[in-house]
């Protein structure tokens, strides 16, 4: 991966092993989807993307975005997923069935080296982009419930990626 690029795999994982899932609810790691991911746009009636941004802004800073505001700003994109999900926007557009989408990005610090893990700056703002999830779901009509386990926290999650050899407590 490339560094932050993947905080939203980091996020689906963590949602996953932290909170109960409705069965109304499909929460899914699309980073290798690529165009895969346009049956989701037709089939569901809402689709949350959450990953890195390319927005002017501080390390951290979170921007939730329509797809017509997506659209509205061309092909100003600079992340190789910015790129592919206004592609697939566009495409899917032009059909009859396609679910309301809300893309909810973070400014990363890296995303040019070829890293698991995140950098630092970014783990730290992860529980702003988790809240930022969470709210989206609620304004859907979906409350998420935490588990009572003990939290899985990012670190753990992100050295489970970075090492999937290594023994997994999840």
């Amino acid at each position: 991966m490339f560094h932050d690029e993947g905080l939203g795999a980091y996020l689906v994982k963590y949602i996953e092993e932290n909170y109960h899932l409705p069965e109304n609810l499909s929460v899914i790691e699309g980073g290798t989807l690529g165009f895969t991911l346009m049956t989701y746009y037709q089939e569901y009636d809402k689709i949350i993307i959450v990953g890195t941004g390319s927005k002017e802004g501080k390390i951290g800073m979170i921007h939730s975005e329509s797809t017509e505001e997506v659209l509205a700003q061309g092909a100003i994109r600079q992340t190789a997923n910015e790129v592919e999900i206004t592609m697939m926007l566009e495409i899917c557009s032009f059909h009859e069935d396609m679910g309301e989408v809300q893309l909810i990005t973070m400014i990363p610090e890296d995303i040019i080296d070829v890293c698991n893990g995140l950098t630092p700056s970014v783990l730290e703002h992860m529980p702003k982009l988790v809240n930022a999830t969470l709210e989206e779901l609620e304004r859907s009509g979906i409350v998420l419930q935490k588990k009572d386990a003990d939290e899985v926290s990012f670190e753990t999650i992100v050295d489970a990626y970075a090492n999937p050899t290594a023994p997994r407590i999840f």
